[in-house]
């Protein structure tokens, strides 16, 4: 091929690729200037979306609720009523006038007496959009409300019920610190512990015997009020870890007396013929001993007693079933309660601040009874109750003792408490977990189940030596 002929051909060549290039430069650029508007529009809409959104809305709301006829929107306003209040100052502050008081007081009153309003108590105003009051309500009790609607210049009423639910619910859980942040932590209220408390009052004292790992599981009702929490009902059943051994409490109630108890799964009464405390909580500071330092006197000498710190007013409950000797002032000791119990058991409460009410010599008492609060009074360094029980006159360690359980389950009814209780314990087991269908990468599931292994693995292996009793496997469901 000539010199010529070469050139000819590079330079046929250079035309070409330029044409080819052109095309490609061109659509490339069409490509960054959409992605460009693209982003604009997106920039521009996500402004729209975050700063319009509310008016936006409640203009849509608004006009689909003119368009649907549907009532407006109310806004609530809800009044505390306080101690020394009455319904015309609280409805004079809202901007009622006498006249319309006195209206509202006189067409209600077949219904309801407005005048009994109690403090603690709540009234609620619901008004519409142009701050028209629509109706208003007042809580009666637990159960019912007071519901007034306003019908032009007239009040019409009515006394509504709560719609109440109650569901039978399970949870468990462990103790790392105290039983209520067990509790907290699983979900629940300090008042379901202290219910779980109550059952086991005859096993554990919940001071000095719980400890760090303990387990729970309990079947138990909550009540719920309008959708919400609202309360709790019974404990069906409940299983506790404490040091190593397990407690099982059943709950049975006899057909022919109604009387309800808790018993183990063979029908033995969790009741003792004492608690082990009289009171629910507090902290141990003093022990049984036959020689202590007296905090005041500065010698030593018997301390026959426990001394539990608590605040001033803490409940104090009798720790079985008796007769009060004396209730009074007792010198060194305070205002102190005595109580006498069955074979020959006596009981005495020291430091008290006050006692409950209808204490007093001769009276009988019941197991869990409040016989007063814990005070300082007396020789005493400091708010707590100085808890004592001697048999026949001689002086007994609270924390030592062992007593005899109260009456079993009756033989009659052991068939039904035996079907009872394996219904409750088949609650009590956790139900088998569903295989998940896992829409992502294995390794996206096992980073999930990394992280979340922490919340689903309970219990917690034991320690060596605290296995509670359990299956094959050491787990205790």
């Amino acid at each position: 091929m000539t010199r010529r002929a070469k050139r000819a051909r590079e330079l046929h060549f250079k035309r070409t690729s330029r044409r080819r290039r052109l095309p490609l430069l061109a659509r490339r650029l069409i490509v960054l200037l959409g992605g460009l508007t693209l982003v604009v529009l997106l920039g521009w809409g996500l402004n729209r979306l975050i700063f319009s959104r509310d008016k936006v809305e409640s203009q849509s709301a608004s006009s689909l609720a003119r368009f649907l006829k549907l009532p407006p929107q109310l806004k609530e306003q809800k009044i505390p009523i306080t101690l020394g209040q009455n319904l015309a100052g609280i409805l004079a502050e809202c901007g009622f006038s006498p006249v319309e008081v006195d209206r509202l007081r006189s067409d209600v009153r077949p219904v309801y007496n407005l005048d009994s309003v109690r403090a603690g108590r709540a009234l609620r105003l619901y008004r519409d959009e142009d701050g028209r009051l629509i109706f208003l309500e007042y809580d009666i009790d637990d159960k019912n409300f007071l519901r007034i609607r306003c019908d032009g210049q007239n009040y019409k009423s009515e006394i509504l019920a709560y719609p109440v639910e109650t569901r039978v619910m399970r949870i468990q859980g462990v103790v790392e610190n105290i039983l209520i942040s067990a509790f907290n932590a699983a979900g629940e209220s300090d008042l379901l512990a202290l219910e779980f408390a109550e059952i086991f009052a005859w096993d554990v004292d919940f001071y000095i015997d719980l400890r760090k790992g303990d387990r729970f599981n309990l079947v138990y009702e909550k009540v719920f009020r309008g959708g919400a929490p609202w309360g709790y009902g019974r404990i069906l059943a409940a299983e506790f870890w404490n040091q190593g051994r397990k407690l099982q409490a059943f709950r049975f109630t006899y057909p022919d007396t109604g009387r309800a108890d808790y018993f183990d799964a063979e029908g033995n009464s969790l009741r003792k013929e004492f608690m082990k405390s009289p009171l629910k909580y507090g902290r141990i500071t003093s022990r049984f001993s036959s020689s202590r330092l007296h905090p005041i006197r500065k010698i030593y000498r018997s301390h026959y007693g426990v001394d539990y710190a608590a605040p001033v007013g803490t409940p104090v409950r009798a720790t079985a079933d008796g007769r009060v000797i004396s209730a009074g002032w007792s010198g060194a000791a305070g205002r102190m309660v005595k109580i006498r119990h069955r074979q020959g058991y006596q009981t005495r409460y020291l430091h008290l601040s006050r006692f409950a009410e209808g204490i007093k010599a001769g009276a009988a008492v019941a197991s869990g009874q409040v016989i007063g609060y814990v005070g300082n009074t007396g020789e005493s360094t400091g708010p707590h109750l100085d808890y004592r029980i001697t048999q026949h006159g001689k002086p007994i360690n609270p924390l030592g003792a062992r007593f005899e359980p109260a009456e079993p389950l009756r033989p009659e009814f052991r068939e039904a408490f035996d079907a009872q209780c394996q219904a409750l314990l088949r609650r009590l087991s956790p139900p088998p977990q569903a295989e998940l269908l896992w829409p992502f990468s294995f390794l996206e599931k096992a980073f999930f189940e990394a992280r979340t292994a922490s919340t689903r693995a309970w219990p917690a292996a034991p320690q060596s030596g605290d296995r509670p009793s359990g299956g094959a496997n050491g787990s205790p469901f």
